[in-house]
């Protein structure tokens, strides 16, 4: 498939609501920042997509039209690859009852990015758990905008939901995909902001831009290097720490910094903390020694699964797995017991 990074279990090849969001995730601030750039230097804006708040910022004299066509950009990968949308391609497989549904190529290769996770993690990242991750809510508030007490699926409706759960039964033919199993639903959200933001950096690219920063509610991807020359300062935040409490500063260039953890969507029940990163084995938020995770590599995509599937794999196998993919270049674990571990050349600085 054109573009596209293959993921086998050696590894990857090198080819290859919202306020409380914006508190929440890990990679909140960006360093070294613009306070001094003349007007013309730098354009940047802010809109609500993806169910979280999206930054572009380009430095450098750009039209500020392109930012209109990075966010619309960004608006078409969500219409076809939100699960809630009505109409969007994996709404349609969801509900084509075990029927071929012909898609979008770019929802073809998400779902196939996907499928070699299932692979490499011998499906601890699934992406067929739709039934299971639409049993949990967390949010804050129902469709009406009326708070309401969180709750804990049944164990009969899990069960029912599990049974359907299995990357294997994901079929493609050509343009098609079909579920062998009609009940199935699969879920993209683990790993579609980290190809969106790609595609993003990819389009600014070849429209000349040589600078940029984008930050989709928290997974940064950025474009070279700051307009001085110097890398980009992306900021690790403590999980579940106190506003601007930082674990220290990564400097990057043409990279990511994506990160998951239990600190994101969650609530509690009876002194007992339930997220939204869920363990395709059991239907129930994961139980590792992982809080949260931090990947830096040169695919958003990439990054966004392995730092997906550490928190939801524990810290041993965490490790394994990141030495075997080329496009990550570094990965910080924060540990239940509030120890930090870091892997490979990119390490937190300050």
């Amino acid at each position: 498939m054109n573009g596209r990074r293959g993921i086998t279990k050696q590894g990857l090849t090198r080819e290859s609501v919202l306020t409380i969001v914006l508190l929440s995730i890990i990679v909140v601030t960006i360093l070294g920042g613009c306070a001094n750039r003349q007007a013309g230097e730098r354009i940047s804006d802010t809109r609500l997509l993806l169910d979280t708040f999206v930054t572009i910022t380009i430095h450098g004299d750009s039209d500020p039209g392109l930012l209109d066509e990075a966010f619309a950009l960004c608006e078409e990968y969500e219409a076809l690859l939100s699960i809630t949308r009505e109409g969007s391609d994996v709404w349609r497989i969801n509900h084509a009852e075990g029927e071929p549904v012909s898609v979008d190529p770019n929802t073809l290769e998400v779902i196939m990015y996907g499928l070699d996770f299932g692979e490499f993690t011998d499906g601890m990242f699934d992406i067929t758990i739709g039934r299971v991750s639409r049993l949990w809510d967390f949010s804050s508030v129902g469709d009406t905008g009326v708070p309401y007490a969180p709750k804990i699926p049944s164990d009969a409706d899990l069960e029912a939901a599990l049974f359907t759960v299995d990357y294997r039964q994901v079929l493609i033919s050509g343009n098609t995909v079909q579920l062998a199993d009609p009940e199935a639903w699969i879920d993209l959200g683990a790993i579609a902001k980290g190809y969106i933001g790609d595609r993003i950096a990819g389009f600014l690219v070849e429209r000349g831009v040589s600078n940029a920063l984008i930050n989709l509610g928290g997974d940064v991807v950025v474009v070279g290097n700051r307009q001085d020359g110097n890398p980009w300062r992306i900021a690790l935040q403590k999980p579940l720490g106190n506003e601007g409490e930082r674990l220290g500063v990564f400097e990057i260039s043409d990279a990511s910094v994506i990160s998951s953890g239990i600190y994101e969507r969650r609530f509690e029940i009876d002194g007992v903390l339930y997220h939204h990163i869920l363990d395709p084995n059991t239907g129930m938020p994961s139980n590792s020694d992982v809080v949260s995770a931090t990947v830096i590599a040169s695919s958003a995509v990439i990054g966004e699964g392995l730092s997906t599937t550490a928190v939801l794999t524990g810290s041993e196998r965490a490790r394994v797995m990141f030495e075997q993919v080329p496009e990550a270049v570094g990965m910080v674990l924060v540990l239940e017991n509030g120890e930090l571990l870091q892997f490979g050349n990119v390490r937190l600085v300050d």
